[in-house]
């Protein structure tokens, strides 16, 4: 089974790193937050995040939220940009001024480094890292030291492993909500059909927000609608999804427990599988009105404006690192044909 690693891969004009292992290939971007900005499966034609060879690096770097698979440290909405820790209080820009919020931070748009990348024994990996340092400008308003590390491993067993690392590295306690802005691609198989979509996610309650986009802090139980995630009956396009967040809970795929979203063309039968790690606790939904290819099932560690919320921190998964601390959560992304 071919398996490598291609550090001098070249997408959009910027050096990438190409991971390959069996039927699949992933192509991360150091240089632009390290992103994954294609996750393709050659036998099945999938497919799995947005992607276009038309989209240029300029319209990429326009809005990389929206294109393949971004990391966002902080994630969402913080309502007027403040961040409130157990010992400081911090005021991030306003840059969604319809709402009067902070949103998705800054490590997206920032170039990290490369720490490794090698293959054997069927599994390529890549290591990069951003470090955030007084040198950044977002420093200013968020004076607190922290390194956020990327491990990504691909087999043809497992699929792309993304495993997240977010180490204190200041004197004061650090918030932790990370995020992945999920760009799933719409169709997922080439030729395929938006109608045939379906999107399964294990919800549980739901997290009512509102007209700023901000949690009132009510968990509500599920409505018809709502259950449509549960029972794999949502079609994630052609309707708008307008961030609607939820608890996550225990689903199942193919008769086994299974922590995570399911994408499914009913069609060809393929399907998109999402495992995340017990440390994502949310889910947010949003399509971008559901007629731009592709919809966002995003697993969040922490709900929206988690750190200004009065709910206790096991509801609400807010939570600190002390200086030195870190936290580690992953997902992983596999197909069956």
């Amino acid at each position: 089974m071919k398996c490598f690693a291609d550090t001098a891969f070249v997408c959009k004009g910027i050096e990438c790193i190409k991971l390959t292992a069996g039927r699949y290939f992933a192509v991360i971007s150091p240089l632009t937050g390290s992103s994954v900005l294609r996750f393709f499966d050659t036998e099945n034609n999938i497919e799995v995040f947005r992607y276009s060879e038309k989209c240029s690096l300029k319209q990429y770097n326009s809005a990389r939220e929206i294109w393949g698979l971004p990391t966002l440290y902080l994630p969402n909405r913080f309502d007027g940009g403040l961040v409130k820790t157990s010992d400081g209080e911090y005021h991030l820009p306003v840059n969604e001024t319809l709402f009067g919020n902070h949103i998705h931070g800054w490590v997206h748009k920032r170039a990290h480094k490369v720490e490794s990348a090698s293959a054997e024994n069927g599994r390529a990996v890549c290591v990069t890292s951003y470090t955030f340092t007084e040198e950044d400008e977002m420093f200013a308003c968020f004076p607190l030291s922290f390194k956020l590390t990327y491990t990504f491993e691909l087999s043809e067993e497992e699929g792309l492993k993304q495993t997240l690392r977010l180490e204190n590295l200041s004197d004061k306690h650090l918030p932790v909500s990370l995020c992945t802005h999920t760009c799933i691609n719409a169709p997922i198989v080439t030729g395929g059909q938006l109608n045939s979509l379906r999107l399964t996610v294990p919800v549980g309650e739901r997290c009512e927000l509102d007209e700023r986009c901000l949690p009132t802090e009510k968990l509500l139980p599920l409505t018809s609608k709502d259950l449509r995630y549960k029972n794999g009956s949502m079609k994630p396009v052609l309707h708008t999804i307008s961030n609607e967040m939820y608890t996550a809970a225990e689903g199942e795929l193919d008769g086994k427990p299974f922590y995570g979203a399911i994408i499914t063309d009913k069609h060809s039968g393929k399907r998109i599988c999402n495992e995340v790690s017990r440390e994502y606790r949310f889910w947010n939904m949003w399509n971008d009105r559901g007629g731009n290819g592709y919809f966002c099932p995003e697993p969040m560690t922490a709900m929206i404006n988690a750190v200004n919320l009065k709910l206790k921190g096991d509801v609400s998964g807010h939570c600190e690192l002390a200086k030195g601390e870190s936290y580690q959560c992953w997902q992983r992304f596999f197909t069956l044909g």
